[in-house]
């Protein structure tokens, strides 16, 4: 696998093994912490080192309730864990492992309550001040959307910029990148807060299809957002297929009490569980030239990653060597893909 090639990743849990937990999952009475995050995420690089994987989405409750408002026990947190996160994040760099965070859908940087866009900020707060203890580069970034329409988008997507200018501190500005949406904010709402803004653009292919009203074209919009990365820094994007099966859903009569089920068509903003090859082929091919790295947001998380390689290798080798994959890596990709499953399974 050539070492300058473009990178694979998948987002937080390891569903090939069953026993590894992306961080420390206990309630606030039993007192959970970064360090015993740290632990796990120690077990994840040294399954993302055997596996070739050097590409990683951390949990964003990686320190649980750090932030939280009415627990200030936990506030201290990650200070108290610098010499655990300078370890961890040695080990990512000697690894090659490039790292993010996506916070949750709850930080919203454009709502007009000032008091949830604080909250917002601390979280990010806490989440840059982690990767700087981990001395992880610049490319290591925080992703998040631009949030709720509320009014109307111009009016909410200048909220946004209002919040960059006046409050986001320089540790958050550093590492933060926008990603446009599914549903309310699109590509051309994101390419323009970045004309005001100057943050960087996260692609997203699956995002794209869903919600594009101003019928961009798909080279063109996704050359100009690796356009706003700073030079030198690699940009990432995002890729996922959408789920096409008939979805089972169970309905209560109100009256009669009676449940029925019924089969309903799916919707295409639902992420499958692997990534078509064929379209991750057309979609590569299409950006013949261009480099960046690529964040595989499939629900089989690393078993959707594992099983991608076997197919670029068997179905698109010129694909398949953008990634460092080469056909002598075929064996080890077939072994590896059989191993992932059938653990995962």
């Amino acid at each position: 696998m050539s070492e300058g090639a473009m990178r694979l990743g998948f987002p937080v849990k390891v569903l090939s093994q069953p026993g590894v937990k992306s961080n420390d999952t206990r309630r606030w009475a039993n007192s959970p912490h970064l360090k015993v995050s740290l632990e796990y995420l120690d077990v994840i690089f040294d399954f993302l080192a055997k596996h070739r994987i050097r590409m990683y989405r951390m949990s964003s409750d990686l320190a649980p309730y750090a932030t939280h408002p009415d627990m200030p026990q936990f506030h201290g947190m990650v200070q108290e864990s610098k010499p655990e996160l300078a370890l961890i994040g040695a080990k990512a760099r000697s690894l090659d492992i490039r790292l993010s965070f996506h916070p949750s859908q709850y930080i919203i940087l454009n709502s007009g309550d000032a008091n949830l866009v604080d909250k917002s900020i601390c979280d990010l707060v806490s989440q840059a001040e982690i990767l700087d203890l981990m001395e992880m580069g610049p490319e290591c970034v925080l992703v998040i959307h631009v949030g709720g329409t509320y009014e109307d988008r111009t009016t909410s997507c200048r909220r946004w910029i209002e919040t960059w200018e006046r409050k986001l501190p320089e540790p958050v500005k550093r590492r933060l990148v926008l990603e446009h949406d599914d549903m309310r904010f699109s590509a051309s709402d994101t390419l323009w807060i970045n004309e005001n803004t100057g943050v960087p653009l996260v692609f997203d292919h699956q995002h794209f299809w869903c919600l594009n009203p101003d019928n961009l074209d798909m080279r063109e919009t996704l050359t100009r957002m690796l356009a706003t990365w700073p030079s030198g820094m690699r940009p990432k994007v995002h890729f996922s297929s959408p789920r096409t099966e008939l979805r089972e859903v169970r309905r209560k009569d109100p009256k009669t009490r009676k449940v029925t089920t019924a089969n309903i068509a799916p919707v295409w903003t639902g992420h499958a569980d692997f990534c078509h090859p064929f379209e991750f082929i057309s979609f590569m091919r299409m950006t013949e030239g261009l480099e960046f790295d690529v964040m595989l947001e499939a629900k089989a998380k690393d078993l959707a990653l594992i099983r991608l390689r076997l197919d670029l290798i068997k179905y698109a080798p010129d694909v398949a060597v953008r990634f460092g994959l080469i056909a002598t890596d075929e064996q080890w990709a077939v072994e590896q893909t059989d191993k992932v499953l059938e653990a995962g399974g």
